[in-house]
């Protein structure tokens, strides 16, 4: 892990300094962020890496996981696709072991934290333990259509929390408690992040039979129908047809997605009759993503929502050209033909890997672009910062805060 130190070359000292002040303001506070997960998913990843940062600084800052069977967290699949706006099912059984499943872990779990950033919606009955600290329900999601019989109900645990979090402006809802814009982050020094010499990557495509001879194109995502990976498929045929390339599709699975599987079996059949088509189930392994991200020459995100899209994130920062859905956040990374091309279907991503396959300098412009978004805007240390100046500002009451 790195240090904070390491971060300057990046950043700026200035950056590491104003954390550090920050920090000092916060002595003898303590900070608890609970979810559903500790592996897969893009919550996990960043806890694992902002944690040790803010131990490191001074914050008292700690991570906890809740419990669940199989029925919860199908539940909970279904509560995301239906916040997603997707036409999904949803049962009085369905509320009732979400429920259950709440009070089970309400009465397990210890919360004595000053403040506590409860993490999407798995978790978000945990508020009944609530007594006079401060708690924050943090929304990774794209809430901007839920289906309403879902959101209402948890609306009615939302409303008890101190503040909730959003990722982009148009997630926002109408509610009685404060609301907080802060985006997600990557880490520039993470092992999916870093550099990494032309050794390593060549020998992940080795292990996996790719060879360079052809253009990459490449999609890193769980495999989940909102990642649309059957429209990905759809739009590199549509590209085969004028240029001789190949498509990665890879994604690993985190433990509360239980339709991932289903999703791999219908991706790999609809993939099966063409061997420039790599279908890739990853470990848990950053080196892994990191170099198919930086062996590829085009790297899609073509999700029908997206929270926000910290791969998108990931292969601005490693100069890539990208092209992306114009939804939930990726169009705050994503200035269309400045740092990337935002698309609206399968027909307009074909036609922009077309345009970027035909116009390499153009493509590597939008990557430079990017990376110089993504810098300024999405790396681990504004996040952290983001993170500590609510805190003080729940903290203080006042409309100006002196630090």
């Amino acid at each position: 892990m790195a240090t904070i130190e390491e971060y300057i070359p990046i950043v700026g000292q200035a950056v590491v300094d104003d954390l550090r002040l920050l920090a000092t303001r916060l002595q003898g506070k303590s900070i608890l962020n609970v979810n559903s997960t500790s592996v897969g998913g893009g919550v996990a990843e960043i806890l694992t890496r902002m944690l040790p940062l803010l131990q490191e600084i001074g914050v008292s800052a700690r991570w906890d996981v809740i419990k669940g069977g199989n029925q919860f967290f199908e539940v909970t699949k279904k509560f995301h696709n239906a916040l997603h706006g997707r036409p999904t099912e949803i049962t009085a059984k369905d509320f009732d072991v979400f429920i259950e499943t709440g009070r089970a872990n309400i009465a397990e779990m210890q919360i004595d934290a000053d403040a506590v950033f409860i993490h999407d919606p798995q978790p978000i009955a945990l508020i009944q333990k609530k007594k006079d600290n401060n708690w924050i329900w943090r929304c990774h999601i794209d809430v901007s259509n839920p289906n309403r019989e879902v959101w209402d109900f948890l609306r009615g645990f939302i409303s008890q929390y101190d503040a909730a979090i959003f990722s982009a402006p148009q997630f926002s809802q109408e509610l009685s408690i404060r609301q907080f814009l802060i985006s997600p982050s990557i880490d520039p020094l993470s092992d999916k992040n870093r550099e990494l010499p032309e050794s390593t990557i060549d020998k992940v495509l080795e292990k996996y039979g790719i060879e360079r001879d052809k253009p990459i194109i490449t999609q890193i995502s769980r495999f989940d129908r909102l990642k649309d990976p059957i429209g990905v498929i759809e739009a590199y045929k549509k590209v085969k047809r004028y240029h001789d390339c190949q498509l990665i599709l890879a994604g690993g699975g985190a433990s509360d997605d239980p339709e991932g599987i289903q999703v791999l079996e219908e991706v790999r059949n609809r993939a099966a009759d063409d061997k420039d088509i790599h279908i890739l189930l990853l470990p848990h392994n950053d080196i892994e993503v990191n170099a198919l991200q930086r062996a590829s020459d085009i790297i899609l995100q073509k999700s029908l929502k997206e929270g926000f899209g910290l791969t998108v994130a990931e292969a601005l920062w490693k100069g890539k050209p990208v092209v992306a859905s114009n939804v939930g956040g990726i169009p705050l990374q994503i200035t269309h033909k400045y740092s990337g091309l935002l698309c609206y279907s399968v027909d307009g991503a074909a036609f922009a890997i077309k345009q970027l396959l035909n116009s390499p300098e153009y493509a590597r412009k939008l990557g430079e672009n990017g990376r110089e978004h993504i810098k300024n805007n999405y790396l681990l240390t504004r996040h952290i910062r983001d993170y500590l100046l609510l805190y003080l500002s729940l903290i203080h009451q006042q409309d100006i805060v002196y630090l």
